[in-house]
């Protein structure tokens, strides 16, 4: 037998990144603010300010444009856009929606509704520089800080996670250190495209065929990978020697 890993991933909320202030009404993450637009038929808000640069906050900066409503800033904490340079193109130059890099909420400020956000500057720390916050008003706050591997049943299967992705530690066949359990997609790691991860799926689906098929059961000594210098991390992290008679999986 065999197991798949394939639970996906969550958005990060406001909580995972402990944004002070009040809890009004109006906070979102992009992803939720998608499916209100795409699926439910309503529009979240019409003064939106967003919180980070990720893929899918600049697509939801623009699909909030195109349904009416204002966006007053993308905000972005690091000093470059964390999505793909031509969803920033696309989604926030052609629209002349403003982006400001090195910039974090400080306070949310509202009693029922969010009223407005007190944002400010960041050092090279990612601290908050002294006497540079503004005020900005709004209805809405969009947030795109993110996305968390879904991994605690992992965890609690006893699989061995990559404190930088988050994800199990796999060879390259994406099977686990537990004999038998693979994972793929972006409770891996998170993936840039969607098609990535089927391409993944295709990966597994024929390692999990072969090892069925006791093709690739037994294990022989392993080559670590190690990231190089300005590389974050690796997936897979360990490849096992192809061993006489073993078919190689692709």
């Amino acid at each position: 037998k065999a197991v798949v890993l394939a639970m996906g991933c969550r958005e990060r909320t406001r909580e995972a990144i402990a944004i002070p202030g009040n809890r009004p009404a109006g906070i979102f993450t992009a992803g939720t603010a998608q499916r209100f637009i795409n699926i439910e038929g309503y529009i979240p808000g019409r003064e939106v300010v967003v919180l980070g640069s990720g893929d899918i906050g600049m697509i939801m900066a623009r699909r909030m444009t195109l349904e009416g409503a204002r966006i007053k800033a993308v905000l972005e904490i690091m000093p470059f856009s964390t999505g793909l340079i031509r969803n920033k193109v696309q989604c926030l130059d052609d629209f002349n929606i403003p982006l400001k890099f090195n910039h974090t909420i400080t306070r949310i400020e509202g009693e029922k509704r969010i009223e407005r956000v007190i944002v400010a500057q960041v050092d090279n720390s990612l601290q908050v520089i002294p006497e540079t916050e503004e005020e900005i008003s709004c209805d809405t706050i969009l947030l795109s800080v993110g996305l968390i591997p879904e991994n605690e049943l992992t965890g609690e299967a006893g699989i061995k996670l990559d404190p930088v992705t988050r994800g199990p530690i796999v060879n390259e066949n994406r099977e686990t250190e537990i004999e038998g359990i693979f994972a793929c997609g972006n409770v891996l790691h998170v993936h840039d495209l969607a098609d990535f991860v089927t391409e993944e799926g295709e990966i597994v689906g024929r390692a999990v065929g072969e090892y069925l098929k006791r093709n690739i059961r037994f294990r022989s000594q392993s080559i670590k990978i190690v990231p190089g210098d300005n590389i974050a991390y690796v997936v897979p992290q360990h490849i096992d020697f192809i061993v006489p008679g073993r078919k190689k999986i692709k």
